[in-house]
C-alpha cells in the first residue's frame, strides 16, 4: 500500500517567501539557510574553545623563535626569515638563474632570425604589387641623377627630352597597364593572351600577405624588446657575480643597459 500511495501525485508544499511589507528586512530565512548558519556558528565556537584550552595549558616559560619572527600587518600573517642563506648557496642560485636566462635568450634569438627570414620572403612577394612609378630620364641628365641618392625604381634612358615627354611605359614594357608598377614578374601581353590571370585573386592574396607581414612585424618587435630585457638581466647577474668578489672598485659610469660600470684596482699577483 505504501508503494501505491507514493505513486499517486501529491501536492508539493512550498515555503512562503518574504512579504512585500517586509522586503526591507531582506530574504526570508529558510530551514536550509538556518542549518548552514548554525553549522558555521558551532564550528567557530568549537575553534575558539580549543584555542582557549591551549592558552590555559600553555607553559609560561615556553619560547620559540616564531614568537618574535612572525607578526601580522593589516590582518595578513607575515613571517620573516630566521637566518640568511650562506654565500655559497646564493652564488649557486645566481649561476642557475644566469644559465636559465641564457637558455631562453638563445631560443629567442633563433625565433627572431626565423621571423626575419620569413619577413624577407614576404617583402619580395609584396614588392611585386608596389606602387612605385617608372621614372624616365634624358641622357643629358645622367650626371645630375648620379649625384642623387638612388631609389628602388625602374629607370629607362631615352635619347632626348621629347622622347621622355612622350614616353609610354605600357608600350615600352609590352604589358598591361595594371602590371606596369610591378618590379618583377611582369608578364608581357603575349603571355597574358595565352594565360588568364585573376587580378581580384591577386589583390586578395596581396592583402593577406600584407596582414601577415604586419603580424610578423609586431611579433618581431615584441621579441626584440624581450631580448633586450633578457640581455639586461643577464648583464646584471654578471655584475652581481663580479661584485661578490674581492678587491677595491669604483663606479665609472653606466653601460648601454643603464647598469653601473665598475673599475677594479690593479692587484699584484703573487
Amino acid at each position: 500500500m505504501s508503494s501505491l500511495r507514493n505513486a499517486v501525485q501529491r501536492r508539493n508544499h512550498k515555503e512562503r517567501g518574504q512579504l512585500a511589507s517586509r522586503q526591507k528586512l531582506g530574504l526570508l530565512e529558510k530551514k536550509k539557510d538556518y542549518l548552514l548558519r548554525a553549522k558555521d556558528f558551532h564550528r567557530k565556537e568549537k575553534t575558539i574553545k580549543g584555542l582557549r584550552e591551549k592558552a590555559l595549558a600553555r607553559n609560561p616559560d615556553e619560547f620559540y623563535f616564531k614568537m618574535i619572527n612572525t607578526k601580522t600587518k593589516g590582518g595578513v600573517h607575515i613571517q620573516q626569515r630566521n637566518e640568511e642563506l650562506p654565500p655559497e648557496m646564493v652564488a649557486l642560485m645566481k649561476s642557475q638563474d644566469k644559465s636559465y636566462i641564457k637558455y631562453h635568450r638563445d631560443l629567442s634569438k633563433k625565433k627572431i632570425a626565423k621571423l626575419q627570414e620569413s619577413m624577407h620572403f614576404l617583402d619580395e612577394a609584396i614588392a611585386a604589387e608596389d606602387d612605385d612609378m617608372l621614372e624616365v630620364y634624358d641622357d643629358d641628365d645622367q650626371e645630375e641623377q648620379d649625384t642623387k641618392p638612388r631609389k628602388s625604381n625602374h629607370i629607362v634612358f631615352v635619347d632626348d627630352e621629347k622622347s621622355a615627354k612622350t614616353f609610354d611605359p605600357v608600350k615600352h614594357l609590352e604589358t598591361a597597364p595594371e602590371l606596369v608598377n610591378r618590379k618583377f614578374n611582369r608578364p608581357r601581353l603575349e603571355t597574358l593572351r595565352k594565360t588568364q590571370i585573376d587580378f581580384q585573386k591577386n589583390k586578395d592574396a596581396l592583402k593577406a600577405m600584407r596582414r601577415e607581414r604586419e603580424k610578423k612585424a609586431r611579433e618581431l618587435d615584441s621579441r626584440l624588446q624581450r631580448d633586450q630585457h633578457l640581455a639586461r638581466v643577464e648583464r646584471e647577474l654578471e655584475i652581481q657575480k663580479a661584485l661578490r668578489g674581492k678587491g677595491r672598485r669604483e663606479k665609472v659610469g653606466e653601460d648601454q643597459y643603464g647598469l653601473a660600470k665598475y673599475k677594479w684596482a690593479a692587484q699584484r699577483k703573487k
